[in-house]
């Protein structure tokens, strides 16, 4: 049945992509450090912590990336909601190893780009992560949460990868065709953990402006 998931009150994980930085778009940061979050970004962030403190059932609990821009997402949702954010490793970005701080037009050029985008599952990144290794990692995170806080509803700030890769494993989609899932800037993706079988409940929510302009 539609929107059926058991019994057991599941927690309702929120995944949040951190907002929009100076390179977005145009750079593959990584796990670089000191990259910040831009004026636009910091509105997103303001916006989407609005919207979550009206939400009937209150996050009881925020983690995010300790990476700089997660954590500055993080702060005013926190300051809304009235939550501490608590840094959690599982949620942070893929490593990109070797290609971190690269454009994404010269690496759109090399030959290995097809594989990265049309078959993931055999691609691991020149001395960094491979997708299927992010994949787990964040999946066994949210997990954790998910164990962690039972039938409550969490909010986890992390990045446009690693929210695809969870959503698209909760929905039973392959690895491979995980980038036909778009994350934006400071949208909001809805899980349902520990209920049985996971359950998105929305994907991307409030990026339509960025994704169609």
């Amino acid at each position: 049945m539609t929107g059926s998931i058991g019994a057991v009150r599941p927690t309702t994980i929120l995944l949040v992509r951190h907002g929009q930085t100076a390179t977005t778009g145009s750079v593959l940061p990584g796990r670089a450090p000191g990259l910040h979050l831009s004026e636009r970004g910091r509105a997103q962030a303001e916006r989407v912590a609005e919207q979550l403190a009206t939400l009937r059932q209150r996050p009881s609990t925020l983690y995010c990336s300790p990476l700089e821009r997660a954590r500055e997402t993080a702060a005013p949702i926190g300051r809304a909601l009235g939550l501490r954010p608590r840094v959690e490793r599982g949620l942070l970005e893929c490593d990109f190893g070797e290609w971190t701080g690269e454009s994404l037009a010269r690496l759109r050029r090399r030959r290995e780009w097809r594989l990265v985008q049309h078959a993931p599952s055999a691609f691991r990144f020149p001395a960094g992560e491979s997708f299927a290794e992010m994949q787990r990692r964040i999946w066994d995170a949210l997990e954790a949460l998910a164990a962690r806080h039972p039938g409550e509803t969490v909010v986890a700030v992390s990045h446009a990868d690693p929210i695809k890769a969870a959503v698209t494993y909760a929905q039973g989609v392959p690895l491979d065709l995980f980038q036909r899932t778009v994350i934006g800037t400071c949208s909001v993706s809805a899980l349902a953990l520990g209920a049985g079988a996971p359950v998105a409940l929305c994907v991307n929510a409030g990026a339509l402006a960025e994704v169609l302009g």
